[in-house]
């Protein structure tokens, strides 16, 4: 082959922007959206995790709106990834990670239904692929009381207001000392020990 048409493949494969079309969202409430993003967005793949509320019915809602619980919403973390990358099990397995999926009322210090847990499903294949990764998390009886975590359908995503974004990067400060105060560390660490971070196996190219 020729060693342009080399440095061309190589380019498409290595450097050229992904597009748009190729390029999956995945949707998770997991309390405090803050300690939602950052594992998800250290995943080789991703290429976006928004903070931001999904699951009720009001327009536009503000974060002051959804955290007085008046609104239906959750906080939640929509993910852009790309499935070449990264598969949508993938994503399940780090959410399980980072939540306390037996808890209905919240999660850890935060309190109320805007903190429950959910997995928002786009289509029928996340649904499937979300019911079996459930499954698998009650078999493993890793988890001393039932798993609560409900299957929704995705609806209307609003983010939050831009100082919530990237929360864990641009005040790292405040952000370390409400994790520590949290609880959710605490948990992490007790339930999956060794285990609390889960590493993909890098995705194989397919050949045609």
């Amino acid at each position: 082959m020729p060693i342009n048409k080399i440095l061309t493949a190589l380019f498409i494969l290595f450097i050229a922007p992904v597009s748009q079309a190729e390029l999956e969202k995945a949707t998770f409430a997991g309390g405090c959206f803050w300690c939602m993003e950052e594992p998800f967005e250290k995943l080789n793949g991703v290429t976006a995790a928004v903070s931001g509320f999904m699951g009720g019915d009001l327009t536009n809602p503000t974060y002051k709106q959804v955290s007085s619980g008046g609104t239906g919403h959750l906080e939640v973390v929509q993910i852009t990834f790309d499935p070449k990358k990264v598969s949508y099990e993938d994503l399940l397995e780090v959410f399980w990670r980072n939540i306390d999926p037996t808890d209905a009322d919240g999660q850890f210090v935060d309190r109320g239904a805007q903190y429950a847990t959910a997995i928002f499903y786009h289509n029928e294949e996340q649904k499937k692929s979300a019911e079996l990764s459930k499954n698998k998390q009650e078999n493993s009886k890793r988890f001393s009381k039932p798993l609560v975590t409900p299957l929704r359908p995705a609806m209307t995503f609003t983010p939050a207001e831009q100082y919530h974004q990237d929360f864990y990067k641009n005040s790292t400060k405040k952000y370390k000392y409400y994790r520590y105060r949290s609880g959710r560390d605490d948990f992490i660490n007790k339930v999956w020990g060794k285990d609390k971070v889960y590493k993909p196996i890098p995705r194989q190219p397919i050949n045609k």
